[in-house]
């Protein structure tokens, strides 16, 4: 069910995590994959490219994470994105903040490819 033509931001201020997620997309299929290093970044992106899906860090410098989820859902244009949050974070109250933002999924690091597709195919499953 991999859409190949989706457009992908991967958000995360380590260069090495970002190639990780970029590698494990291109795995599933998915070629469209733009990247950000922070949350600030993020938004230079989302304004210029047409963004179908944002899979983010929480914790990273200048905007973290869980700052780009509430400025992508209060934002008229990007309030629908799908918005994967990966994170080392796996305390209950990190994930309720999520999710009281409309986080549409979670993933705790360490993750596999599979665990990613699992997660992304849930979340456009529901879309």
């Amino acid at each position: 069910m991999t859409d190949s033509s989706l457009n992908i931001l991967v958000v995360d201020d380590f260069a090495t995590m970002r190639q990780i997620v970029r590698k494990a997309l291109k795995q599933l299929g998915y070629n469209h994959v733009f990247e950000a290093d922070d949350g600030t970044s993020a938004l230079e992106v989302l304004k210029k490219e047409k963004i179908q899906f944002i899979i983010a860090d929480w914790n990273m410098p200048q905007m973290p994470g869980i700052e780009l989820l509430k400025t992508v859902r209060s934002n008229e244009e990007w309030k629908g994105l799908p918005f994967l949050m990966i994170t080392a974070e796996g305390q209950r109250g990190y994930v309720l903040e999520a999710v009281k933002h409309k986080v549409s999924n979670y993933i705790v690091k360490p993750f596999t490819p599979e665990v990613l597709k699992e997660k992304i195919n849930k979340i456009l499953e529901t879309k």
